[in-house]
């Protein structure tokens, strides 16, 4: 008895996965299937970059402010902002079922393509275009080799989830993304700084990295899991849907807030050397489109249903620029050049990839790409 019940949410995945197969994905429509918030997100993030810029140049001393309670190497504001933007993105992962899909020898070849793209693909990427856009630049250089390193955590999260990915199959590669960042960060931003680049200005430590993947993920994943867990149980499933559509939005607010917080700490530096900004957009932008146009055709030509093939590009596009700043911050100061750089990251990646939300949304339906 107990064994047919605990078959049951694995044949009910198994349906589910099939009826997706049978049909074309309905999720990929239009404009008007997002909400009102993801809807207008690229005007809202404008807006968060914009006023974030004015306060940081034209309030006084609001950046000194903002960056003198840290958490774990980073701003408090900051971490504040990080932590609401991951928890109502992780409560909507069916951890109940994960088990069951991980038993699936199809999503360890998934987890294979996306480690091998992640951290052999795009690091390599990154590092080519810093030294071919910025070869006179050394600290510019080695801030977008950081920002290149720093395999995304949390705003994938959003990504994925707006052009209708595989929600549960991008929080695993969440999940073995923050392990391989905690053991290969570092040695790799030695390799490529020090011993490829000639620099002998960086000093990294694994538990700088750890800490800071380990709090800003593993506190909202560990309530994420306690809260979906302790409410189905209790409340019931349907209860729980009731909490998720008042949760949700949270997530695209801690997103706006935190975007806005890092500007207006910034803010200054980005508006006094804007030379420097311009510098390190140019390779982020051809960073951005190439490896997620590059993936995605690939993901396609392997036959990759369109959910896994969405998931696969946005990982392997986005960047978590909030540890690139973290350890820039902490390693050179917050007014070095590394900082800059890695602060740019955002203000190119965020627009750039909402863009791509929209282009693969149209690329799906336009192919008619089935999962």
């Amino acid at each position: 008895m107990d064994e047919r019940k605990e078959k049951e949410p694995a044949k009910e995945a198994e349906l589910e996965s099939q009826n997706a197969r049978e049909k074309p994905n309905t999720k990929l429509s239009t404009f008007k299937s997002l909400g009102f918030l993801d809807r207008y997100l690229a005007l809202w993030i404008l807006l968060a970059m914009v006023i974030g810029v004015l306060l940081g140049n034209f309030v006084e001393q609001i950046g000194p402010s903002l960056q003198k309670g840290k958490f774990v190497g980073v701003s408090v504001p900051i971490a504040i902002g990080l932590l609401v933007m991951m928890y109502p993105i992780l409560c909507k992962v069916q951890y109940e079922i994960l088990h069951h899909i991980l038993r699936k020898r199809d999503l360890w070849i998934q987890i294979v393509f996306s480690v091998f793209v992640n951290w052999i693909v795009a690091p390599f990427l990154m590092l080519g275009l810093a030294w071919a856009f910025l070869p006179d630049k050394s600290d510019l250089r080695t801030g977008l080799i950081l920002v290149g390193l720093g395999r995304c955590i949390a705003m994938v999260l959003i990504w994925n989830g707006l052009a209708a990915g595989d929600e549960n199959y991008c929080a695993i590669l969440v999940v073995v993304n923050s392990v391989l960042q905690m053991v290969l960060f570092a040695p790799l931003a030695v390799l490529f700084i020090k011993v490829i680049s000639g620099s002998g200005e960086l000093e990294l430590s694994y538990s700088t990295i750890a800490t800071n993947v380990a709090v800003f993920l593993g506190i909202p994943l560990g309530a994420a899991i306690l809260t979906r867990l302790l409410i189905r149980q209790f409340a019931g499933p349907d209860k729980y849907e009731v909490f998720l559509k008042w949760l949700s939005p949270w997530s695209l607010i801690g997103l706006l807030y935190t975007i806005l917080v890092l500007f207006a700490s910034q803010g200054r530096q980005v508006v006094h050397q804007i030379v420097s900004v311009v510098r390190v957009a140019a390779p982020l932008i051809v960073y951005f489109v190439a490896i997620f146009i590059v993936t995605l055709y690939v993901t396609y030509r392997l036959g990759f249903g369109y959910k896994l093939g969405v998931t696969q590009s946005f990982t392997a596009a986005s960047n978590n620029f909030e540890l690139a700043i973290a350890v820039a911050v902490a390693t050179f100061g917050p007014n070095s050049d590394q900082a800059l750089a890695s602060t740019v990251g955002p203000l190119i990646e965020v627009p750039v990839l909402i863009a791509l939300v929209y282009v693969v949304r149209f690329i799906g339906k336009r192919w008619n790409w089935k999962d």
